[in-house]
């Protein structure tokens, strides 16, 4: 059985946005320094769908109360991810519908951003090692 530090679950959840706030800041500033003002804006966008959506899964997870039952915790994370993905799918809608955006752009610093998470989720497993029985 694993145990899992909820303080060091949070502060790992609302890094992981920072970080991902930060990515999308650098894909900004990298796509106007090879394009132009609007692929930077653009960047900012698909970062900022992919920080929101992190965001609101932490906000969900770990922003309330301690959850005691099991059961209760994992159905927060499922509620948690499904709200992520149909926020991120609102905002992409809303964003390619009525902005002038360079999807290149967008679609970059979004990959670049998710990037982020699934590093912070792999670095944050538990290593093979520790998790046999006994090792």
């Amino acid at each position: 059985m694993i145990a899992i530090d909820l303080p060091k679950a949070r502060r790992l959840a609302f890094s992981v946005v920072l970080w991902q706030a930060a990515v999308a800041l650098g894909v900004a500033l990298v796509c106007w320094a090879v394009a132009d003002f609007r692929a930077a804006v653009s960047a900012l966008l698909g970062g900022g769908i992919a920080a929101s959506g992190s965001l609101l899964m932490a906000v969900l997870v770990f922003g309330g109360g301690k959850a005691t039952d099991a059961q209760r915790v994992l159905g927060t994370f499922y509620l948690g991810e499904a709200l992520k993905v149909a926020l991120m799918m609102v905002l992409f809608v809303v964003v390619l519908k009525w902005m002038n955006v360079v999807p290149l752009a967008m679609f970059a610093a979004f990959a670049a951003t998710f990037l982020v998470y699934w590093i912070a989720l792999l670095s944050a497993l538990p290593a093979a090692g520790r998790m046999r029985p006994g090792a």
